[in-house]
């Protein structure tokens, strides 16, 4: 706080300053906050002219100098990237730096060979992609065409350290970025999923050179470098045990699915409704011993691994992908031993019996160029508040087949297959996007399947609260009789009042399959009210077809209801989706 004749002074200066004046003056303070120290105002900042040598008195800073300008450009499918390049504009500005916040499906590419100074969040997804709302952004910058000699840039990659290719796809655009003529800021930095910390020092780094006297050098010297150093992967994931209380299947007889609810005691475990956990799921032993057998390997050998050593037949059954072997895991294996075999996913004790190694040193050899295995994220379907000490999943027993033979989804099996007490390990995703709103705000949730998990999380979640709120839930699975999934617990909320309306589509119990979509056009004119008067709107389930169909089905309804065109519908659902109140978490 100012004594009161320096707020008198100040008070004063502001009232006989012109715009320009006060912009220029808030960075100039800027400035001197940055460099730390009271005797910095005697000293002129970076974009202050020089005081002629002769000159004793103090430099005067020119007015006319513009402050900093950067873009905070993120690309996100769980939110994170997004609150983090918003928690970086808003101290941005605080430091007197103009920023500008965009998401990368709405930045405008043509936009980048204009920038000065462009820093991009952005998070990895599936098998090494961007976002999905990044792509666009993505593809630009791999374009030929695309040239940025006076672009200066910095990369915050987000990923997930149990993934393969942990923060590809940061990686591939701090790569491009450089490839097409960027100068970088500042080298890549890689977070996990624990990102706060180091993410914060990144930033604290990105406000010194852009204002420090001497950023032009180390933008400069950063981007010369043959590689960009790259921050080492953070271990701070926190891994939980937990302990099966109950494991049963949702689905009544009769039915052509498994749907397993399981109930994991967990005390201690903070998440919030909308979070996930995600679970690295074990191999079978069968094929282990079977690999092991056919190369004739040392089950108890020393194999490192992630820096530390395990036994190599604890390996492969715990650590490392022997499935579904991606292409370029195959590729790698064919450069092993030495052989031509066509691009494709195959299990390792396949590629072994068609394509064997000559001896135990290059099965060694193979093992070291197998990936960790995938983590697969199931969405919490219970609640904090209803559920203490407890985390409840809802978990569709996946089954194809390959040659007739009918196979099962890897974690999904083995979930299914838990006993009582037996115990499970994993970590807590995350997913600061998709949250309940304030207690007195109206939801709308779409859900078939096991997308209903998070809803029931929502639901048992305001009842324990006593929110104000009205709650819709549109459900649909293929048979009402048997795959009516929580069907007591959904009937008690219409009775308590907590659930206000519930729309149901089992598509097979008629001739004409009837889906969730169709029930919410049957709804057009109340969803719409819902929308005009504030409601949130959340989907979870399949990415493909479901929430496509879901989003063209909300488009259309918006478009009737609203008497408008499809351009100010796209526009109108956009505004849902940027203010938080349309958001999505499928699969």
């Amino acid at each position: 706080m100012l004594t009161t004749p320096k707020m008198t002074l100040m008070q004063e200066l502001i009232a006989g300053s012109s715009r320009e004046e006060l912009i220029w003056l808030s960075g100039y303070l800027a400035g001197v906050v940055a460099q730390g120290a009271p005797s910095a105002v005697h000293a002129a900042p970076a974009y202050a002219n020089p005081a002629p040598a002769a000159q004793t008195a103090p430099a005067t800073p020119d007015a006319t100098a513009a402050p900093v300008k950067i873009t905070i450009a993120y690309g996100t499918e769980t939110g994170n990237a997004k609150k983090l390049a918003t928690d970086f504009a808003a101290r941005a500005k605080k430091k007197g730096i103009q920023a500008k916040l965009v998401g990368l499906e709405q930045y405008r590419l043509n936009d980048l060979a204009k920038e000065e100074y462009f820093l991009t969040v952005i998070s990895t997804q599936g098998d090494g992609e961007p976002p999905a709302a990044a792509k666009k952004f993505y593809d630009h910058i791999h374009g030929a065409e695309v040239k940025l000699e006076k672009l200066k840039f910095g990369v915050l990659a987000l990923g997930d350290t149990a993934y393969p290719l942990f923060c590809k796809a940061g990686e591939d655009v701090d790569q491009q970025l450089h490839k097409i003529g960027g100068h970088r800021l500042l080298e890549l930095q890689k977070c996990d999923t624990d990102y706060e910390t180091e993410a914060g020092h990144w930033f604290d780094r990105v406000l010194q050179q852009v204002h420090s006297p001497a950023r032009e050098t180390a933008a400069q010297s950063v981007t010369t470098a043959a590689q960009p150093p790259v921050a080492g992967r953070p271990s701070g994931k926190k891994i939980y045990a937990g302990t099966i209380l109950t494991n049963v299947n949702l689905n009544d007889r009769g039915s052509g699915k498994q749907t397993h609810h399981l109930e994991i005691a967990a005390e201690g475990v903070e998440y919030a409704p909308g979070d996930s956990i995600g679970i690295v799921p074990e191999n079978s032993p069968v094929v282990v011993e079977a690999i092991l057998a056919l190369t004739g390997a040392d089950a108890n050998r020393p194999f490192p691994h992630r820096q530390e050593e395990w036994p190599l037949a604890k390996l492969l059954a715990k650590r490392l992908n022997i499935v579904y072997l991606p292409e370029r895991v195959v590729k790698k294996y064919a450069a092993v031993v030495k052989q031509d075999i066509p691009e494709t996913k195959i299990g390792l004790l396949d590629l072994l019996k068609i394509y064997p190694v000559k001896d135990v040193a290059q099965f060694h050899a193979v093992v070291a160029i197998l990936e960790p295995i995938a983590p697969r994220l199931y969405s919490i379907s219970s609640s904090p508040e209803a559920h203490p000490g407890e985390i409840h999943l809802t978990v569709a027993r996946d089954t194809f087949h390959i040659n007739e033979e009918i196979k099962y989804g890897l974690c999904s099996d083995g979930l299914s297959l838990l006993k009582e007490g037996q115990t499970i390990e994993f970590y807590v995703h995350h997913n600061s996007q998709f949250r309940l709103p304030a207690p007195d705000a109206d939801i709308i949730m779409i859900g078939p399947g096991t997308g209903i998990a998070p809803f029931r999380s929502f639901l048992a979640q305001r009842d324990a609260q006593g929110a104000a709120g009205r709650n819709w839930l549109f459900f649909g699975d293929r048979h009402f009789t048997t795959d009516f999934l929580y069907q007591t617990e959904i009937q008690d909320w219409v009775r308590t009042g907590v659930l206000t309306r519930i729309n149901t589509a089992f598509s097979r119990d008629q001739a004409r399959k009837v889906y969730v979509q169709h029930k919410m056009e049957n709804q057009s004119a109340d969803l719409f009210s819902w929308l005009e008067s504030g409601a949130h709107v959340y989907v979870c389930g399949a990415k493909e077809p479901m929430s496509v169909d879901v989003e063209q089905t909300l488009l259309g309804i918006i478009r009737k209801e609203g008497n408008k065109t499809a351009a100010q519908a796209e526009h109108y659902l956009e505004e849902l989706r940027e203010t938080g109140r349309y958001t999505k978490d499928v699969y």
